[in-house]
């Protein structure tokens, strides 16, 4: 099982990838394929969207059928093929299509982990676990940033894309090797389904803030910091490489400190809120003043990191559901999390394109900001209400 865990993890890594690297491919795809902001935007929020959907039949799936064949047939055809779609792309509707797939692709990996943890460790072991997974998960965020932009410099971005879809074929076959479904559940009584888990008054208060909490994290690092640094600051794509490496690691950090930080508190929602808070506070300096680049980055990895407090509300929502219904409890949060970015990159692109024809386009970035810092301050006044049971 260390294994197989260890298998899903860089499936993971490859997740964290795909949803962020479009930040760095902006110059590229601007000039082969006259893709625009408002292009990329919509492509990557559809990646968000669909993963977010499928995490209902995924949910089924890991209580029905178990992790192992969710998880290889999804990332094997969804991931690879999206990958291979997306080298061979001749517009930007191809694009858009090719991030759905992958979006379909990657969708069970970290919740067939997150389902094995909530079966087979203790309770007060899964923030720590959810939030390990994350953190070194998010190499691919790393990966997706200076990284890509030397490979795509070095050999293309079509050919580096080829080469993503080889490396996700690798991984799916080791998924097939090592992953080991856990013992079923037996449950005589009504098998369930989500809107039972919706009928839960005490999840109310915590699938808000989940909407909210890491859509400027995600949205940011897997779009605008792209667009943000070359329209603001001029920068090219090893520039940009470099912004996204710093607050991919702030978001790495996030990931690590978060689950150790709720056990010292001693409270799972107090962390959440001041996290979240400081992450609002920060989109609001943001859009207040005009920084030089390394405040604005700096700035930027402040959110990364406080927005990665994703494993630390499933972790405090977990309590809630029962044990028949694990997998579509995890995947339900999931839906909130990344749908949540989904529907603000829609938003942010529409924002971004009706600065289209201003005096000063740029105008558009702050714009962003001040959205992602209100909804944020939205889902706080809401979570503040939720319940904080001791496991």
């Amino acid at each position: 099982m260390r294994i197989g865990l260890i298998c899903l993890v860089l499936g993971y890594v490859l997740s964290q990838f795909y949803r962020a690297f479009l930040a760095v491919l902006t110059p590229a795809l601007e000039t082969d394929l006259g893709a625009t902001s408002a292009d990329l935007s919509y492509a990557s929020g559809l990646w968000f969207i669909i993963f977010a959907l499928m995490q209902i039949p995924v949910g089924e799936a890991l209580d029905r059928i178990g992790p192992k064949i969710t998880t290889i047939v999804l990332f094997a055809l969804g991931g690879a093929g999206g990958a291979l779609l997306f080298a061979v792309a001749q517009t930007p509707a191809h694009i858009a299509w090719a991030m759905a797939l992958i979006g379909i692709g990657c969708s069970p990996v970290l919740m067939a982990s997150y389902y094995i943890f909530a079966k087979m460790y203790p309770a007060a072991m899964f923030s720590t676990l959810a939030g390990s997974v994350i953190g070194f998960g998010s190499l691919g965020n790393l990966a997706s940033s200076a990284p890509m932009a030397y490979a795509v410099e070095a050999f293309g971005w079509r050919e580096t894309m080829v080469g993503l879809a080889v490396v996700t074929l690798i991984v799916s076959a080791a998924l097939w090797l090592f992953v080991k479904d856990p013992p079923r559940t037996s449950h005589d009584g009504p098998k369930g389904s989500v809107l039972d888990l919706l009928k839960i008054k005490a999840l109310w208060f915590i699938l808000p803030m989940m909407l909210v909490n890491y859509a400027p994290a995600a949205g940011i690092r897997g779009l605008w910091i792209g667009p943000y640094g070359a329209d603001v600051f001029g920068a090219d794509t090893q520039l940009i490489g470099t912004m996204t490496l710093v607050m991919g690691l702030a978001m790495i950090v996030g990931s690590f400190v978060y689950g150790p930080l709720e056990r010292i508190v001693g409270s799972r929602k107090w962390v959440v809120f001041a996290g979240s808070l400081i992450g609002a506070l920060t989109c609001f300096v943001l859009y207040f003043t005009t920084p030089s680049i390394w405040a604005a980055t700096a700035l930027l990895a402040l959110i990364g990191l406080t927005g990665a407090a994703f494993p630390v509300l499933i972790a405090h929502a977990r309590p809630f559901f029962p044990d028949h219904l694990t997998g579509r409890g995890v995947t339900l949060l999931n839906l909130f999390g990344i749908g949540g970015v989904g529907i603000l990159q829609f938003v942010t692109g529409r924002i971004s394109t009706s600065y289209d024809g201003a005096a000063d386009p740029t105008l558009a970035y702050p714009a962003i900001f001040l959205t992602y810092g209100v909804l944020i301050c939205c889902g706080l006044a809401i979570y503040a209400f939720s319940s904080d049971p001791a496991d």
